[in-house]
Formats: structure tokens, sequence, C-alpha cells
């Protein structure tokens, strides 16, 4: 009996996301660095996002993992009237959450970790799929080749 004949073998193939799914999903991971954000900011601390990099040992030429601290930029600021205002962004461009309307007024900062897993529910739910796409065409066309 060899080895293999243990194993129960199967065709399979891996299933690929689709854009819409993967376009929410990297949506809400940014929500959530808002809402860890908004969260120190609120109780005095300091939070920076992490990342995974390989660096190559510039003695030993081997590759290694390490964890970086990215920057965050807050997607809220306090306007004239003392309200906060937060506005979506996915990339670099906002987000338009209704016609014509691109941020979402808070009373105060103790309200804006609540109103930000309200956004992540509401983008897990697929209810801003059609925002998400209209600013990721956005994106991608600055991307473009200029003729």
């Amino acid at each position: 009996m060899t080895a293999l004949s243990k194993l129960k073998l199967v065709s399979a193939q891996a299933e690929r996301k689709s854009p819409i799914t993967e376009r929410r999903n990297r949506l809400t991971g940014k929500i959530a660095d808002q809402i860890a954000f908004a969260k120190a900011q609120t109780s005095g601390g300091i939070y920076a996002a992490k990342r995974v990099k390989f660096v190559q040992d510039s003695e030993s030429g081997e590759r290694r993992q390490v964890e970086i601290a990215t920057r965050v930029k807050q997607w809220w600021w306090t306007a004239a009237n003392g309200k906060v205002m937060l506005a979506l962004r996915y990339g670099s461009k906002p987000i338009e959450i209704a016609p014509k309307k691109n941020a979402i007024e808070v009373s105060g900062m103790g309200e804006l970790v609540a109103v930000l897993e309200t956004v992540k529910e509401a983008v897990q739910a697929g209810e801003l799929d059609a925002q998400i796409e209209q600013a990721s065409g956005a994106l991608r066309a600055g991307f473009a080749k200029k003729k």
C-alpha cells in the first residue's frame, strides 16, 4: 500500500472572490483601522496600523519577515459648529454616501466609534456597493496611461 492511497484525493479548484466582495473587505479593513484609531484618540493613546514586509538581510542575504507601522489618516475633522464630520474614503477617493452628500455629521468624539461601526455593518451588508464601485473606478482611472 502506497502512502497516497491512504489519502482521500478529490478534484477541486480554489474559488475566487468577486471584485465586489474584495472591495467590501478592503473598505471594512480600513474602517476597522479608523475604529481603532478613534478609540485610541478618545482614550488618549496612540494607534499605528501594522503590516508585514519582507526585507533582505545585507550580511547574510536572507529574507526575513518584519512588521512595520503604517500611517493611518483620520477620516474625520471638527467643523466650525463643533460637530465632528466623518468622510468615508476608498483609497484616496471620497465616497459619496448619498447624492451630493459625502460626510456624516456626528455630535462628538464619543459617538464616532458607534457611527463607524454602523457604517462597517452597512458596508458588509452591501448597502454601499454602488458607491464603492464608483470610487474604485475613479481610483483606477488615476492609474491609467495618459495618451
